[in-house]
């Protein structure tokens, strides 16, 4: 069986790690490099940095930053924001990004799947979907929350996955920021209908949250940000945790 995930997120508006609540109420949240830095010391299995204005300004993701992210780490670095086209990929990875994570471009021009998967292999593309609930369905958001689609979540994930992601980011906006625990089963169903890895994001409070998800949804990853970059799940501890679980976790 191969080891469960867990992956710290930066969200980066104008050039500081941020985080808010259901993508709203955005608050600083440190400096990314140093963050980042920290958690590749304190045993993170992965890094995601996404530039969560990049598509609403109508900009690419901020390359200068990425190179001196990938310069502090040693685990596998995978960024995210405003990519639409194979050369904004090649700019990142040859910024020291190992993974692109793509989302607004995708959604209106899902033919972006197919050509990056072509180019760089489907291990290198991470399609992240934003989605909430809207009545009974998860509907499907882009421009880092502020736009509702006609998509739906599960639709658009086996779309995704037939033309080439290679991973699912799935972050429930329902939970985003409330600490009341990832959202079990819409991640259960993804990880039901899809042969490709998952990896939960939005609504980590406490340690037993992440065993939780992974339990009992089966993701293969739980992503988190404000309880890492407040220090009120430390990483070294959290794998501790899910070990005594009998959760396989890379220690």
């Amino acid at each position: 069986m191969l080891a469960k995930r867990i992956i710290p997120c930066l969200d980066i508006k104008n050039g500081r790690t941020v985080k808010g609540t259901n993508f709203i109420r955005l608050r600083d949240a440190g400096d990314p490099v140093e963050l980042a830095r920290i958690y590749s010391d304190q045993g993170a299995d992965e890094l995601v940095f996404l530039d969560i204005t990049a598509t609403s300004d109508k900009r690419k993701t901020l390359v200068s930053l990425v190179e001196k992210i990938a310069r502090e780490i040693n685990i596998p670095f995978t960024v995210g924001g405003g990519i639409g086209s194979v050369e904004d990929v090649k700019a990142l990875l040859r910024a020291g990004a190992d993974k692109v994570s793509v989302n607004s471009a995708a959604v209106y021009r899902p033919e972006l799947i197919n050509e990056l998967s072509a180019k760089f292999g489907n291990q290198c593309i991470v399609l992240a979907i934003d989605a909430n609930l809207v009545g009974d369905r998860w509907k499907v958001f882009t421009h880092g929350g502020r736009k509702e689609t006609e998509k739906e979540l599960f639709a658009w994930a086996e779309e995704g996955q037939k033309r080439g992601a290679g991973e699912i980011l799935f972050t429930a906006m329902t939970r985003d920021g409330t600490k009341d625990g990832f959202e079990i089963e819409a991640n259960k169903k993804l990880t039901g209908m899809l042969t490709i890895p998952v990896i939960a994001s939005g609504g980590a409070g406490k340690m037993q949250h992440f065993s939780e998800v992974f339990l009992q949804a089966g993701v293969e990853a739980a992503l988190a940000a404000s309880v890492f970059h407040y220090g009120e799940i430390k990483i070294k501890e959290l794998k501790n945790k899910l070990k005594k679980d009998g959760i396989v976790i890379r220690i």
